[in-house]
């Protein structure tokens, strides 16, 4: 007989559990109370792609003359911009549809409570409940903005990312608080709109998961674009007087007002756990979200959460790979592997990361060699007007790469040349003899891994090797 999965939450854990597990063989139900996609589809990561790519192609119009092209007038056209968004989004949630229905998934639109491993009630949109038998059941109900308690949030104005996808028009001055992935992009995007951005970080770093080195040079680059940005910095009372919002924050040099059109509230976000039954089921969770083994599942036998709601790693694709391999842990009892979890951050430029920081290595007193290649003497970075930035490798004692970090042109893209090698445990010598076609940017990243052993063909040598312990 066919297992009886139900799978709480159609995002891309979800979805992609769900997928996997028909693809296998089980007999699969899906509860979502809003849209197939999730987060990530609807209000996250593909709108905000959209957004960044009109951004990036205005950027290239305002440089064209540059590249021997002179342009006349031009304007950015926000409905136009917000239509094209739309219509992606339209356009992917249409195919996850037939997706479904191609693998004979039966979709309920509704809120799923466990009740044990074989049973699930659904509250169905009519007010109706339905409850459903199955024999495994898959959480992913994924997560939601953080709203933090700061008197004055509630105003007019003051906004999630959610709202700011869909604003009708650009505001001259948006006040971002927070400095992480989702304030960091939307900054980039809607500095390039022509909004006044103002970022304010309570800690001492912008991105602050990302390597130090790398920051530090994306810093000037940040301010260059006209960002303004306070780190260090809390803030105490939002208010508004007429049309402006006035944020009261408080950092190294005391107290000031900033003031804006819009305040965009991007101070991370939380597992939804809520209205699960999770204390009813004997489910243990906290405030960071679902406890989960480390083959995600549950304190509950045969129960599993995957991607956000289990609070290890908020990003979309981490949630695709858990969903997968749960869907094969239940029917094929199949071991997970967790392998490395590549971050990528949609600014100008990119930035991405896989694998250890440098900050890491020095604190466990780990013995490591770092390498860096400038995308300014790679020729492709070059005849796309993209010389800023760099990639840094990190290898450990053994020579093996344990660590990649890209500031720079398609870093998001890049980045997956790095998986595979930390994944596998490669050393430089066997990356020396992958071929990497020219011109392209894939050759800085192979010119850094080989300037670990000095072996750079682009690269001045040094006289003595970077280390660290």
């Amino acid at each position: 007989m066919n297992k009886k999965i139900v799978v709480i939450g159609g995002g891309p854990g979800g979805y992609g559990a769900a997928i996997r597990a028909a693809q296998l063989g089980a007999d699969v139900t899906i509860i979502e109370k809003d849209k197939l996609g999730g987060t990530c589809l609807n209000r996250g990561c593909i709108p905000t792609k959209a957004l960044y790519r009109s951004a990036e192609v205005l950027n290239n119009i305002k440089r064209s003359s540059e590249f021997g092209i002179e342009v006349g007038e031009f304007s950015l056209s926000p409905d136009k911009v917000r239509e094209r968004k739309d219509a992606i989004v339209s356009q992917m949630t249409g195919g996850l549809n037939q997706l479904m229905k191609g693998n004979g998934i039966k979709v309920i639109k509704g809120s799923g409570r466990v009740i044990s491993k074989d049973e699930v009630v659904v509250a169905l949109e009519g007010g109706e409940k339905e409850t459903i038998s199955c024999d495994n059941v898959i959480i992913a109900t994924g997560s939601s903005s953080f709203i933090p308690p700061i008197r004055g949030v509630e105003l007019e104005g003051v906004i999630t990312s959610e709202e700011l996808l869909d604003l009708p028009f650009i505001p001259k001055r948006l006040v971002i608080i927070g400095g992480g992935v989702i304030g960091m992009e939307f900054g980039g995007i809607f500095n390039s709109f022509g909004s006044k951005v103002t970022v304010v970080e309570a800690l001492p770093s912008l991105l602050n998961t990302f390597d130090g080195e790398m920051l530090k040079r994306l810093n000037p680059m940040i301010k260059k674009q006209g960002i303004e940005v306070y780190t260090s910095t809390m803030v105490k009372e939002i208010s508004k007087e007429a049309d402006t919002i006035k944020v009261l924050v408080e950092g190294k040099k005391g107290e000031l007002i900033l003031e804006g059109d819009m305040v965009l509230v991007a101070t991370g976000r939380k597992a939804n756990s809520e209205d699960l039954g999770l204390e009813e089921a004997g489910i243990e969770f906290d405030r960071k979200g679902i406890k989960v083994s480390k083959d995600y599942e549950t304190s509950l036998e045969g129960v599993y959460a995957i991607g956000d709601v289990n609070g290890r790693l908020m990003l979309a694709h981490a949630a695709s790979h858990q969903g997968v391999a749960v869907a094969e842990r239940i029917i094929l009892g199949s071991e997970i592997h967790e392998g490395p979890v590549p971050s990528c951050v949609f600014i100008f430029p990119e930035l991405a990361a896989v694998g250890i920081r440098e900050e890491e290595l020095k604190d466990k007193g780990i013995e490591y060699k770092v390498s860096k290649f400038l995308f300014g003497a790679n020729g492709k970075a070059l005849t796309l007007g993209e010389g800023e930035g760099l990639i840094k490798v990190i290898a450990d004692g053994s020579d093996r790469i344990v660590g990649v970090h890209i500031l720079g042109p398609h870093a998001s893209d890049l980045i997956h040349e790095a998986v595979p090698i930390i994944n596998e445990e490669l050393t430089v010598d066997a990356v020396k003899h992958m071929v990497h076609a020219h011109p392209t940017l894939s050759e800085a990243f192979y010119e850094a891994i080989m300037g670990l052993k000095d072996e750079a063909i682009h690269l001045v040598p040094r006289n003595k090797k970077t280390a660290g312990r």
